[in-house]
Formats: structure tokens, C-alpha cells, sequence
């Protein structure tokens, strides 16, 4: 029998909490890197990428959780696991904005620790999702 329900509820809770997290994240980190470049001596050869960066990020989870969603509601492992895959790449960057970008802030901490948090929660119940489909 087939009529057994295999996308995960949990996960799509977190898709939703991540998309409206992200939004939160997308614009506090756009208003410290403003208040940075003008408190701070910020060097305009790194203000210009720190802002690329934050807009490729945004791209890239909108696709992410868009991808995610799509594979769990569908019951589809391809777009999930590209999700996933999709989800290092928010890491790395995630990474970059808590570590390397020119300057860090406690909040930046703070907004990165709690997104590289949801990140690894969510890439643990995709992986379930994915196993629950593939079976």
C-alpha cells in the first residue's frame, strides 16, 4: 500500500521557520555591514564583496529552501538531496559571515551560531526524508 505519508511534517515546519529566520538574518547582517562601513573604517575593497556575498547567499537559500520543500512535499529525493547539498554551501558562507568578513560583531555570532544551528537540524531530517523515500 502506497498511501503512506513519507514527507516529513517536522522538516517542513523548519523550512518554513528558516525562510522567515533568513529574511531576519538577511537584513540585520545587510544593516550591520551599513553600520559597520560607517562606524568603522571599513576598506572599500572588501565593503563590495561582504555585500555580494550576502546577496549570493540570499539566492542561493531561496533556492535551498524552495528545492527542499518542493523534494519534501513531492516525496522526490533528487531536489531534497540538492537542497542538501545546496545547504554546504550556506554553511561555508554562513562560516565566512561568523568568522572571516571583515568585521564581526557579537550579533553577527549570534545570527550565525542560530543559522548554522537550523542548518544542521535541517541537513539531519533531510537525510531521514531522503532514506524514508529511497526505502
Amino acid at each position: 500500500n502506497s498511501s503512506y505519508q513519507l514527507s516529513s511534517v517536522p522538516l517542513q515546519i523548519l523550512f518554513y521557520i528558516n525562510g522567515i529566520y533568513y529574511i531576519f538574518y538577511f537584513l540585520a547582517t545587510l544593516a550591520m555591514i551599513v553600520y559597520k562601513s560607517e562606524v568603522f573604517s571599513y576598506p572599500d575593497d572588501f565593503l563590495a564583496p561582504d555585500l555580494a556575498l550576502l546577496f549570493i547567499m540570499a539566492i542561493l537559500e531561496v533556492l535551498r529552501l524552495y528545492l527542499g520543500s518542493k523534494g519534501n512535499l513531492t516525496e522526490e529525493e533528487a531536489p531534497l538531496g540538492l537542497s542538501l547539498v545546496m545547504t554546504v554551501g550556506s554553511v561555508i558562507l554562513s562560516v565566512y559571515f561568523l568568522v572571516w568578513q571583515t568585521y564581526v560583531l557579537k550579533a553577527d555570532v549570534v545570527l550565525n551560531a542560530l543559522l548554522l544551528f537550523t542548518y544542521g537540524l535541517e541537513s539531519v531530517l533531510k537525510v531521514g526524508a531522503i532514506a524514508a523515500f529511497v526505502s
